[in-house]
């Protein structure tokens, strides 16, 4: 993935021409395989954090002057998880509407100031990069695959939940999410024809894969053989997280198994392969 952003699972790299990054013709499609880091498996899409979720909407002047984070973290924080790098406004009141798109906030004056809370311990710790270690054991291996694997999906779920109360957009020209009922303002649309729409993005409802992108590659059925490019119609593909895990020793969850292709026979050679119909 030296030229372009595809990734490969597995000793070596897949054989297939798919490469359309720079100098892809002179390479004939072939890729030259290199080092990945973890953000290339799990994609860090970035949003704009706001402290009021129904305020004004970001404009394009104010694009650099408002911190970026996580979506999934905003998608969090916006649900009521207190992060206090990044503050927000929390109202004790429902909102009362005074039109279409106009509210005002209820008073509060006559509820009780609420309590100072103590400070929280950090939800998560991160570990530096040069502190991870590798499994020690087969046995340590495998159980981190199942950990690994049981969080990437109870991250999905419980973000396709949150996202039903609380609206993401996704541009539908480019990747960018935003967090809240309407998409910002910020003119930073590159796609295609971004010149006739003035940078503006196209917001439309997202969906869980907008917001966590599973990056999907190809399923190596044995990491003992190398994928055949005359083969590639037999394999099937997988998030790289459900990859890794499998390879690894964990249990491939029912849902991904008919994207996989685990109910089609891959020949043993190129001649049987001509034979199938």
């Amino acid at each position: 993935m030296v030229w372009c952003n595809e990734i490969h699972v597995g000793p070596v790299g897949h054989p297939f021409k798919s490469c359309r990054g720079s100098q892809a013709s002179q390479r004939k499609g072939h890729h030259e395989w290199g080092k990945t880091v973890l953000e290339d498996i799990i994609v860090p899409l970035e949003s704009y954090h706001l402290y009021d979720r129904l305020g004004k909407r970001i404009s394009h002047e104010e694009r650099f002057s408002i911190p970026r984070i996580p979506a999934v973290v905003e998608l969090c924080i916006q649900a009521g998880v207190d992060i206090p790098e990044y503050p927000t406004k929390r109202r004790r009141k429902p909102i009362i509407w005074t039109g279409k798109n106009e509210f005002v906030d209820a008073d509060e004056s006559e509820l009780p100031d609420p309590e100072p809370e103590s400070p929280k311990p950090p939800i998560l710790t991160e570990i530096p990069d040069p502190e991870v270690e590798p499994p020690s054991s087969a046995e340590e291996t495998v159980l981190l695959a199942e950990e690994t694997l049981e969080a990437w999906e109870k991250m999905r779920v419980g973000a396709n939940k949150l996202m039903k109360m609380y609206p993401v957009r996704v541009c539908g020209y480019c990747p960018e999410v935003h967090v809240g009922p309407s998409g910002h303002k910020a003119q930073n649309c590159g796609a295609h024809k971004h010149q006739q729409r003035n940078g503006q993005h196209g917001w439309q409802t997202a969906v869980p894969d907008d917001l966590i992108p599973p990056r999907y590659v190809w399923h190596v059925p044995d990491v003992t053989q190398s994928l055949q490019r005359e083969l590639r119609s037999f394999y099937g593909q997988a998030p790289a997280v459900v990859e890794i895990c499998l390879q690894a020793g964990a249990e491939v969850p029912e849902q991904y198994k008919p994207t996989m292709r685990f109910d089609v026979g891959i020949p043993s050679s190129i001649k049987e392969a001509e034979m199938v119909v």
